[in-house]
């Protein structure tokens, strides 16, 4: 098992939430957020299904209404108070089985205004390609993107999550239907990207291993709002997952309690 990071020197946080609450169809789903998400760091947001995971994250990206403040503390030019770019890579993508695209079409598609019948420009090829070998994906260019495994799926979203290059990168249980040695490369290359890159990750995850040791803060929510958060060896206790999980504990049985 590889080594925990270890925890950068904290500095001011990237995004600041306070008292976000969101209600959905009557239903109050966020409930008084407040937290901090550490600049430059993995923050991993764990908590049981219907906890609000997915749509903290969601709400991040302006899709859905929030009363309370969320403050983001600067873009890259360290002058605008709101990132330049949010990366975000959904838990599924749902496409049309009709439509026959391979992943050369599929990224032409976002990265291009021009219409597919038109042909896919020189420029937008090449980008496609430089975007697939940034996260060891080239050989899935033409491959249909029904065909592709989900671990190939996870990191074609990855490369155009990372385009243009992002200063919050969301990831909504990325390494879901993925096997264990995937779900392993996946985790060390989003490590890389965040060590090489500086962007700041919340990634939200089941896996309470992988948490462990690739993530450098916690944050637990529970009945939408935040339970505790705090470094891995903080917040991965027997009280603490107990609080936050409850008899649904020993389903995630990847954690080992150690």
């Amino acid at each position: 098992m590889i080594s925990p990071p270890p925890r950068p020197v904290a500095t001011k946080p990237l995004v600041s939430l306070r008292n976000v609450r969101v209600v959905l169809g009557g239903q109050p789903i966020l409930r008084g957020v407040t937290a901090d998400i550490a600049r430059g760091q993995i923050t991993a947001l764990i908590g049981l299904n219907g906890s609000g995971k997915t749509t903290l994250l969601r709400t991040l990206v302006n899709e859905y209404p929030h009363t309370g403040t969320i403050e983001f503390h600067c873009g890259h030019d360290h002058s605008q108070p709101y990132p330049e770019a949010i990366g975000y890579v959904p838990q599924r993508l749902t496409l049309d089985a009709r439509l026959p695209l391979t992943v050369r079409d599929f990224l032409a598609l976002t990265l291009s205004r021009r219409p597919l019948f038109f042909g896919i420009s020189r420029a937008t090829a090449q980008k496609s390609q430089s975007i697939l070998e940034r996260v060891g994906a080239a050989e899935c260019l033409d491959v249909p993107v029904e065909g592709l495994s989900g671990g190939q799926l996870q990191r074609v979203l990855l490369a155009l999550a990372l385009e243009p290059q992002p200063e919050l990168l969301l990831l909504d249980e990325p390494a879901a239907g993925i096997d264990f040695k995937d779900q392993q490369r996946f985790y060390d290359l989003i490590a890389t990207i965040n060590r090489e890159t500086g962007v700041t990750v919340l990634m939200v995850s089941h896996d309470l291993n992988m948490v462990r040791t690739y993530a450098h803060e916690v944050m637990c929510l529970r009945h939408g709002a935040i339970q505790c958060q705090g470094s891995p060896a903080e917040v991965l206790t027997p009280i603490n997952l107990a609080l936050v999980f409850g008899t649904q504990l020993p389903t995630f049985s990847s954690y080992n309690g150690s």
